[in-house]
């Protein structure tokens, strides 16, 4: 279990995360739902260590989880990436071994079929060789899923991994999603979309700088929580 507690998180004086607390447990899939400027990425880059944080620890079960950043795959949104650089779809996904295999070793066996099924799952093993820039918007979030995949990680964080996709990517996203729950992962996904894909999730953190709610889509997604969230009244249909 990802436990998170107390967390903070300041920028020149203004408060962008205040006191959060949470739990994720294995086998979910949580959404981390807010509007844009909530501070949901700064969230996850503050619980990865990659931002510093004001106050609030981070364990992952019950040991500080910067000690076991081995278990964690980030897939950060798609404009934080430089898709000019010069490299194929298939390093992209070893990229995600580089821990396992170290830095300029020849990756192993094992490696390399990884990364080899990490395409295949995604549909994306027949682009292996083309340079990842001049694939589209949908495939190229379908090679950092596979990316994530190759690193057999127990905890994944996605930033906004909906943004600019087509409905093909957005099904097999979910399809492994619905995989990885199986398997007893752990899974964070940000988002600020209030579309019907909200069904696909376990349970919902509503944030807007401070945690507003936490638990089930009944219990979250309420007209009084989403207009303390959005600033404006909002009805979602909830199954």
């Amino acid at each position: 279990m990802l436990e998170v507690h107390h967390l903070a998180v300041c920028y020149r004086n203004n408060w962008a995360v205040r006191d959060l607390s949470f739990c994720l447990h294995p086998g979910q899939l949580t959404c981390l739902l807010g509007p844009n400027g909530a501070g949901k990425s700064t969230v996850v880059k503050a619980i990865l260590g990659l931002i510093p944080k004001v106050q609030g620890k981070v364990l992952w079960n019950e040991r500080p989880l910067k000690s076991q950043l081995h278990r964690i795959a980030y897939v950060p949104q798609r404009v934080q990436i430089d898709w000019d650089y010069p490299v194929t779809v298939q390093n992209v996904v070893m990229m995600g071994r580089t821990r396992s295999t170290g830095w300029f070793r020849t990756p192993s066996r094992y490696s390399l079929e990884l990364a080899k099924n990490a395409l295949e799952r995604v549909e994306m093993l027949q682009y292996a060789k083309r340079p990842i820039g001049e694939l589209s918007g949908g495939q190229q979030q379908r090679v950092f899923l596979a990316r994530a995949l190759a690193q057999e990680a127990d905890l994944f964080f996605f930033d906004e991994p909906f943004v600019g996709i087509d409905k093909k990517t957005e099904d097999i996203i979910f399809d492994v999603f619905a995989e990885l729950k199986q398997s007893n992962k752990t899974l964070l996904v940000i988002s600020h979309d209030l579309s019907e894909t909200l069904s696909h999730y376990d349970r919902f953190l509503l944030l807007n700088q401070s945690l507003i709610a936490m638990g089930r889509d009944r219990e979250v997604l309420t007209p009084a929580n989403l207009q303390q969230a959005y600033g404006k009244k909002l009805n979602l249909l909830v199954a």
